[in-house]
């Protein structure tokens, strides 16, 4: 029932509730997107499981969340259950056998996989708006500190370096409002409360180094499968926002990164998005727009994006109609918004003159699904009541010591498991301050000397106001999409930023003690 090139879903039903025929996943249509829906217990996670066991076992390299811890069993070798053995039986599955796969599990928090992070500079101020529920002011305000940041050679790697250059903002904002248009005090105070909400929320371990290489996600294995990299997200739901932005931004890296290759003979890197909702929920305009172009184009980079999600609803219908491949479970037909959704579904799949799609959909059972993929030249095939195949690896979560194990013999052991935390922003800024500050006193000591760098009490970063050279700073090096600013300010202002800075580290201590977890 196996075939090369191709990854075995299920067996599909006729009407009498005999069997069918086989139905696959066309590896070579992998790239062209799919959608796996249905309602809460109706079996999509091991739908999920079993699309991934597909493209891993065929060489290709698997991205996924774990919502519920459940998705971790993949990394053990399956055990016999009853229902299991009925399933196989039922559609006639003799070539089933139990497999263990390759596995990465990562984890923003570093508790149940490997750390993942990035920089506030590869995150960009389109969704690092996002990530913060910025307003329009506001962004335009993150905007400009990333325009004064590339200008000035100061990374931008972690929190307290955007919070630095921020304080550095609202010092001098009239001055730079002349420059780069307008910067509310105000704006700039909002945004410094909303960093406060990310690190409670625990973003600040998601933003520094080292940062995740996109080659860490598609490896294969000696035996030439697929690692499967599972995301632990059980904690990471907590913060529904941080977890859309994050998985928004990988797949930004991944279009940015990877090569054209055209429509390979199977995808680079499948790329499972799981409670796909939460990235479109209230999601301004520009950001849909984004995941629309991200998707449409990433195709040609060898990438497959497979959303799940209980609602095809959830998805807009730009994005829903660049998702050839489709995998529907049962759906619930009480509320009126409901019924639309069934009716939603029934009507994207080509028809099948032997069943009425809307009523399959409301009575479909527990691992059943409505299978449509792509198939001769990229057309859909009829749409078929297929019995969704048992999985090899395991059925459930792995155990505390099972997944440890797992870990201890990762390819990527003790690369992104301590922080690097190299001179960047917060440390230049400090620095600089320093300096002038010592040359101002040095000045008033000695007032007839003028001093090397100060003009009447001022400090001068390089490239602005002045043509005068300093050094390059060593935060330049490494990876950085965007910088820095560098621009004069009163040594007053400066140091003050800087005590500020230092200040609010304590300060931000001592309201997440009073003020709990906002915006929860």
């Amino acid at each position: 029932m196996l075939e090369d090139g191709k990854i075995f879903v299920g067996v599909s039903r006729k009407p009498d509730d005999s069997i069918n025929k086989p139905e696959y996943l066309d590896l070579k249509f992998g790239n062209r997107h799919g959608l796996v829906t249905g309602a809460t217990g109706t079996g999509k996670t091991v739908t999920l499981q079993v699309l991934a066991e597909g493209f891993s076992r065929a060489g290709v390299p698997v991205f996924c969340a774990d919502i519920k811890g459940d998705l971790s069993g993949i990394a053990a070798k399956g055990e016999p259950k009853d229902f299991l053995a009925k399933r196989a039986e039922q559609i006639g599955f003799d070539d089933y056998e139990f497999d263990q796969f390759p596995v990465i599990f990562w984890d923003l928090f570093g508790e149940k996989g490997h750390r993942v992070r990035t920089t506030i500079a590869e995150m960009g101020p389109l969704l690092l708006a996002r990530l913060m529920d910025a307003s329009e002011p506001q962004e335009g305000v993150i905007n400009i500190a990333f325009k004064i940041a590339d200008q000035g050679g100061l990374p931008l790697l972690d929190l307290k370096d955007f919070s630095a250059l921020l304080n550095y903002m609202g010092e001098n904002a009239t001055e730079l409002s002349s420059k780069y248009g307008l910067i509310s005090k105000a704006s700039v105070g909002s945004i410094q409360r909303a960093l406060l909400v990310l690190e409670q929320q625990g973003a600040e371990h998601f933003f520094g180094e080292p940062a995740l290489k996109i080659a860490d996600i598609m490896r294969t294995n000696n035996r030439g499968y697929g690692q499967i990299s599972v995301l632990a997200a059980d904690k990471l739901m907590m913060n529904p926002r941080l977890y859309a932005t994050f998985l928004l931004w990988l797949l930004s890296e991944l279009f940015e990164e990877l090569p054209e290759v055209g429509d390979p003979e199977k995808p680079n890197l499948v790329f499972f998005f799981d409670e796909a909702h939460l990235l479109f929920n209230d999601a301004p305009k520009v950001l849909t727009e984004r995941v629309e172009q991200v998707v449409r184009l990433i195709r040609s980079k060898g990438v497959g994006v497979y959303f799940v999600t209980q609602n095809p609803l959830d998805v807009p219908e730009t994005v829903l109609a660049q998702l050839g491949n489709r995998l529907q479970h049962a759906l619930r037909a009480y509320s009126p918004r409901e019924q639309k959704a069934v009716k939603t579904a029934a009507d994207t799949f080509r028809p099948n003159p032997a069943f009425d799609c809307a009523t399959v959909i409301t009575t479909l059972g527990t691992g059943e699904a409505l299978v449509s993929t792509l198939e001769a030249k990229g057309a859909p095939s009829i749409v078929e009541r297929t019995l969704i195949r048992p999985p090899s690896g395991r059925v459930g979560p792995l155990t505390d010591t099972e997944r440890q194990q797992v870990m201890d013999r990762s390819p990527v052991l003790g690369v992104y498991d301590e922080d690097l935390d190299r001179e960047s922003a917060f440390e230049i800024l400090a620095a600089r301050a320093k300096k002038a500050s010592d040359a101002d006193a040095a000045k008033q000591a000695q007032p007839t000397q003028p001093t090397e760098g100060s003009v009447s009490g001022r400090w001068t970063l390089p490239g602005f106001g002045d043509d005068s050279s300093d050094e390059k700073s060593s935060g330049s090096q490494g990876r950085t999409r965007s910088a820095g600013y560098q621009r004069e300010s009163v040594v007053e202002a400066a140091m003050k930023s800087v005590a500020r800075t230092v200040a609010t580290q304590v300060g931000r201590a001592l309201v997440r003690g009073i003020l709990g977890s906002l915006k929860r």
